[in-house]
């Protein structure tokens, strides 16, 4: 059975312009530029008809017709070739956006993620009577006014300029679809719903139905979660020519989250949930003279993960004054001056030196401080009160115990948060991964300086975001927690798992 199109004659028709994120500018030796984020192309005083042509995809569409009017004019017939080959070039080198049309009616766009001679992705035909499904890793999204489909495994994304090809992608995410399914979506014939179907196979937005259950059950894309291939995909620029670093790109629009400086004391902090209270710590005291500071070699050697506390001495006030000394707190910046926008110093290394980390211990058992949640003020080494404990607090111990497998709630836990926005200012397409990393450093500092101080501690793999984000109040997508960490005093037969 064949499926013919409603609208007779309605063939395909191919479109070009210059990608989105690209621009075109003209030096005055006539020459045109071509740059996209970090690449750059220089095509040298092209002739007027192939000038023509560049400056009007830079404009809008233009089909295959209207390109050859548009250099036979100015050039004549024989130059059609080298404007076709040009076009090509920049077709097989991800400079150009492509769209599939159906005599006047709009199909699809391909629309160029990579870009570079090995950015052309692999062509892939649809078979006879091949079941085609919606690929899991799949990413729908809004973009300039048309829904975008994408994976972050092909070097391409689908715009979907006609509407009926987002009920495709839903058929195909239910029962899958094959030629005469996209034929009769979007009223064309089945020669045209085979090219579409190439489009949306070449761009892995579908896959066939083997491949579809590889995705889930066999190694290595079975073992992906969509969320993780996704983070991985933009913050590593293989499949993408996205913007990525310190492209700064708020810069003039809004101004950079400033680092708590010491500030005016009685005004300086947020108002949290447990009101201004503050609790001065202790600076620890200078190494004593003569007394030889123990190794690193031997600290990472005694470096262990301890889930038991001695609740029988349990860590002081003191104790924990001195971790959170050495571990988080805020210096001048490199260069001597004040703490300012750009950053201060903290003990450890950090993306850009801007130091978007933030420690709020919930203390269970202390020796001379109060249980509650606090917040570590690093630029004047204090403890400000967040809330007091409760069922919520409750809560995130009991989650603590269970993520680590204690046999009793940890006597600190430490919740770590970055405000993100500090990195989000100044990089592009890495804040959220830099953030990550940062955690990463800093628990892996935070368990040198608990060996050291002769701690307990335990880094945990996830905490209750839920409970710590109602009792402090914080905006999850302005200062998110990302990592946990616990410390508690070392029982005497401690020796625990590296």
């Amino acid at each position: 059975m064949t499926h013919t199109s409603p609208f007779p004659g309605a063939g395909k028709v191919e479109s070009y312009r210059l990608r989105s994120d690209a621009r075109l500018t003209q030096e005055p030796g006539g020459s045109l530029v071509l740059e996209q984020s970090r690449y750059r192309l220089r095509l040298a005083d092209p002739e007027a008809g192939r000038r023509a042509l560049l400056l009007r995809m830079a404009e809008g569409w233009l089909s295959d017709l209207q390109m050859a009017r548009l250099v036979a004019g100015p050039e004549g017939d024989s130059q059609l070739l080298p404007a076709h080959v040009l076009v090509r070039r920049l077709l097989s080198h991800c400079w150009l956006e492509r769209r599939v049309s159906a005599g006047a009616r709009a199909l699809l766009d391909v629309v160029p993620r990579g870009i570079g001679a090995r950015s052309s992705p692999v062509r892939r035909p649809h078979g006879d009577g091949v079941v085609h499904r919606l690929s899991r890793f799949a990413v729908l999204r809004t973009d300039r006014g048309r829904m975008l489909a994408h994976s972050p495994l092909s070097t391409v994304a689908i715009g979907c300029t006609h509407p009926q090809l987002g009920a495709v992608l839903v058929a195909a995410a239910a029962d899958g679809v094959g030629r005469l399914d996209v034929a009769k979506a979007l009223e064309v014939d089945e020669s045209i719903a085979g090219y579409v179907l190439d489009e949306l196979l070449s761009a892995r937005v579908l896959v066939t139905s083997e491949e579809a259950e590889a995705e889930v059950g066999t190694a290595p894309m079975g073992l992906w979660s969509p969320e993780e291939l996704w983070l991985h995909d933009r913050t590593r620029p293989q499949h993408h020519a996205a913007p990525i670093g310190a492209t700064h790109r708020f810069r003039g629009v809004l101004e950079p989250e400033p680092e708590p400086g010491p500030g005016p004391e009685e005004e300086s902090g947020p108002a949290w949930p447990g009101g201004r209270r503050t609790v001065a710590l202790p600076r620890p005291a200078p190494q004593p003279a003569g007394v030889a500071p123990a190794s690193l070699a031997g600290v990472m050697a005694r470096r262990r993960s301890i889930r038991r506390h001695d609740d029988e001495r349990p860590i002081t006030a003191a104790g924990l004054a001195e971790f959170l000394y050495r571990v988080q707190r805020l210096g001048p910046a490199a260069d001597g001056g004040a703490a300012g926008p750009e950053g201060g110093r903290r003990p450890y290394p950090g993306a850009g030196g801007l130091g978007e980390l933030e420690i709020y211990p919930l203390v269970s058992r202390c020796a001379g401080l109060e249980s509650g949640l606090y917040h570590y003020d690093s630029a004047r080494h204090r403890l400000a009160a967040v809330a007091a404990t409760g069922p919520e607090t409750a809560k995130m111990l009991s989650f603590a115990r269970a993520t680590a497998a204690m046999p009793a709630p940890p006597q600190v836990l430490f919740v770590i948060t970055a405000r993100i926005g500090r990195l989000m200012w100044r990089y592009e397409g890495i804040p959220y991964a830099l953030a990550l990393k940062d955690a990463g450093i800093l628990t892996a500092w935070m368990y040198l300086v608990a060996t050291d101080m002769g701690l307990a501690p335990c880094a945990l793999g996830a905490g209750d975001v839920a409970s710590f984000a109602a009792l402090s109040g914080l905006d999850t997508l302005v200062e998110p927690a990302i990592a946990e960490f616990t410390l508690g005093s070392c029982p005497p037969d401690c020796e625990e798992q590296p």
